[in-house]
């Protein structure tokens, strides 16, 4: 991460899988017999970054309320915590028949292994009149390795309404692509890491980037964030971006106080909580502005909020998650 290496990590790693394959050539995707210990795989035609994205949040249900997921073909050596998060959102919200996600509190348990595919159970613990429940375990290798609750709701009319009031901050469109900032001011490491490949949602820093050289800033972040592409017209679809998208930049704003190299740092989320306030289009430019208001005992609280260009709150976040310093 800072230095030009992402930081060491356990549990589900903090730094999101990218699929940048030329045209002509197919990504792979893990799939296969998961309590065998089958290594197979199927072909999927991934043309950009964003279509892989969807295909891998196009999980496939094998049973009623069971479903699988595939994963990128990458170097990673673990999963990438909102790729996890988002598919068991997806499994969640294809057994709920009304209302949209408002909630979901979850916790990562062991790493990912990205070479099977992940095995999604959903319990459906609630179906009301107007709030349904779902709760999911991710397994690989017969082993929970994420854990999820999640509540919709059917739209209601609000007779109180308020939100909280965005930063003001630069547009997008005077900030470059994140990829574009780090051919201009990374080092040759940093250039060949993952932070300099395509994403499949566009990431536009207002300020520093926190990957560069050790130094201390208050613990603070606004990143312009959108899908790198146009979605289709789908609200639960959008909420799962969304959750993905969540995962990358929010830890590290607990590092930003402290004269350290990230290198030496291992971060890995240990739970993530979302609160979906309003309807979000996530292929629209959203603000995510975040924050770290503790850390202590090796663990860092993070707080964050995503906000249209209106100025409107769609989304509130809290995440804990390990920043042990390595000796």
């Amino acid at each position: 991460m800072r230095a030009g290496s992402p930081a060491s990590v356990s549990r589900n790693a903090s730094t999101p899988p990218t699929v940048t394959i030329p045209q002509t050539r197919p990504a792979r995707l893990a799939t296969g017999n998961v309590t065998g210990g089958c290594r197979t795989a199927i072909l999927f035609i991934v043309t950009t970054p964003l279509d892989g994205l969807l295909k891998l949040l196009d999980i496939e249900q094998i049973e009623v309320n069971i479903f699988r997921g595939a994963n990128p073909h990458d170097d990673r050596k673990r999963l990438f915590g909102g790729q996890v998060a988002a598919q068991a959102l997806m499994a969640a919200g294809r057994t709920v028949t009304k209302g949209r996600v408002h909630s979901l509190h979850s916790y990562f348990l062991l790493p990912g292994d990205p070479e099977i595919p992940v095995l999604y159970e959903v319990d459906r613990i609630r179906d009301g009149k107007s709030f349904t429940t779902r709760r999911v375990i991710a397994i690989q290798h017969g082993r929970a390795i994420f854990n999820l609750q999640a509540s919709f709701h059917e739209d209601e009319p609000s007779a109180i309404e308020h939100h909280g009031r965005m930063p003001q901050v630069p547009p997008p469109e005077d900030l470059l692509p994140l990829a574009e900032r780090i051919r201009q001011e990374g080092s040759e490491e940093l250039n060949k890491s993952w932070l300099a490949r395509p994403f499949a949602v566009e990431h536009r820093y207002v300020g520093v980037l926190p990957w560069f050289e050790a130094h201390s800033v208050e613990p603070v972040q606004n990143v312009w964030v959108k899908a790198a592409g146009t979605l289709p017209d789908n609200r639960l679809l959008h909420a799962c971006v969304i959750a993905f998208a969540s995962d990358l930049a929010l830890l590290p704003t607990a590092l930003l106080p402290h004269n350290v190299e990230w290198s030496r740092v291992m971060l890995a989320t240990i739970d993530h909580c979302m609160w979906f306030h309003r309807p979000v289009k996530a292929d629209e430019w959203l603000l995510y502005t975040m924050d770290s208001p503790s850390a202590y005992g090796s663990r860092g609280l993070t707080r964050g909020m995503l906000f249209d260009r209106e100025g409107t709150l769609l989304i509130s976040l809290v995440q804990e998650g390990l920043t042990r310093l390595l000796s």
